[in-house]
């Protein structure tokens, strides 16, 4: 915790781990969807239609379910169920790499204020952080697989919140969904739309001046 809490921007940090921390190449997938005669991005388009993609994050099906979902999903835009079993499998496999500007950012907060991950992930996420080296980045990592809550539901900001030790209107919270970061200022956090690491990099600022 800050040596002078009462004189800080904000008491905690709130930080969503993909597309903000993690960052997937897709050039894998993307390949084999041009060879099955798809335009880019269907795939993923399919995963993350909220019927499939929901009952994920919430815990209520494994990966390899929601693999059998995208498959179910792209039936009839590929001649083979084979083909869709890959593309989707191929979605789930991408592989990944921290933002090292981010962990930096975020290691260096997190010597002021406590820093809690709040994703929308699966149960793989905790081991995917060991993974990259980061099981030390946070204080706690609200995973929405393990807490059956998800992002914009306030109640997975609050518990973030209850997790940092800090009130709602007395957190900084960082996420690159414009729906999550509305939802986030809605209950009185100081929200950062993220697209680049300078965006946090400059909501940080003042708890360093």
């Amino acid at each position: 915790m800050s040596e002078q809490p009462g004189r800080a921007p904000f008491d905690a940090v709130l930080c969503d781990v993909d597309n903000v921390i993690r960052h997937y190449d897709p050039a894998g997938l993307h390949a084999l969807e041009r060879a099955a005669g798809l335009a880019e991005g269907t795939t993923t388009k399919v995963a993350f239609a909220p019927e499939r993609v929901e009952p994920m994050v919430l815990g209520r099906i494994d990966q390899q379910e929601w693999v059998q979902s995208i498959a179910e999903g792209l039936a009839g835009l590929v001649p083979e169920e084979s083909t869709a079993w890959e593309l989707g499998t191929a979605l789930l496999e991408s592989p990944f790499a921290a933002d090292e500007a981010v962990v930096s950012l975020l290691r260096h907060a997190r010597t002021r204020v406590p820093v809690v991950l709040v994703s929308n992930a699966t149960l793989r996420l905790e081991d995917d952080l060991t993974a990259l080296g980061l099981a030390d980045l946070a204080d706690d990592v609200v995973n929405s697989a393990r807490v059956g809550l998800a992002k914009p539901d306030p109640r997975i900001y609050r518990l973030a919140a209850e997790s940092a030790g800090a009130r709602p209107e007395r957190c900084l919270f960082v996420d690159d969904s414009e729906e999550n970061t509305e939802a986030a200022a809605a209950l009185g956090m100081q929200a950062v739309h993220f697209h680049t690491a300078a965006d946090l990099e400059r909501a940080l600022q003042p708890l360093f001046s």
